[in-house]
């Protein structure tokens, strides 16, 4: 059984992050959708609501988990047994970062392979930043992130 972990800070979870989430568990047994925590970082949303997010946009994937870690990614792998940590690559920017990225985690464990799966063309240029800055400015995010999430957003920044 292959386990792996999409790992990220998902603040929101985008219909970009649901691709290459749908398109991993196709490939592997079991995945983990991972919340890495960063107590340096601000975040829109909080981890409780980013879980939630996450959770109700994967529900219907039976082999996909959410959950969340502090520290090392390749530690938090270690620690549940993964052997694969999925990344997306949106541009060329993403692969430069995410290269450097996999190349230490080689170095602090080599049996961790890391994978990259390039966003489909449709997601190329989304990010969470890219949807928080639209819904910010009043625009319709539906088409970057599920109806829900798009709720949350809207929520969140209606006072702005």
């Amino acid at each position: 059984m292959t386990k792996a972990i999409y790992p990220g800070s998902f603040d929101p979870i985008t219909n970009g992050h649901l691709d290459i989430i749908e398109r991993a568990a196709g490939i592997f047994d079991e995945l983990v959708v991972a919340i890495m925590v960063n107590p340096d970082k601000a975040f829109a949303f909080s981890l409780e609501e980013r879980m939630d997010m996450i959770k109700e946009s994967v529900k219907h994937l039976p082999n996909v988990t959410v959950d969340f870690s502090l520290g090392l990614t390749v530690d938090y792998a270690k620690r549940i047994d993964a052997k694969i940590l999925i990344r997306g690559i949106r541009a060329v920017m993403d692969y430069e970062y995410e290269m450097q990225q996999a190349t230490a985690n080689m170095m602090l464990s080599p049996e961790i392979e890391s994978v990259f799966l390039l966003s489909s063309p449709e997601h190329s240029f989304v990010s969470s930043s890219v949807v928080k800055n639209i819904v910010m400015n009043h625009g319709d995010v539906s088409y970057f992130v599920s109806p829900y999430v798009a709720q949350k957003l809207i929520e969140r920044y209606s006072n702005l």
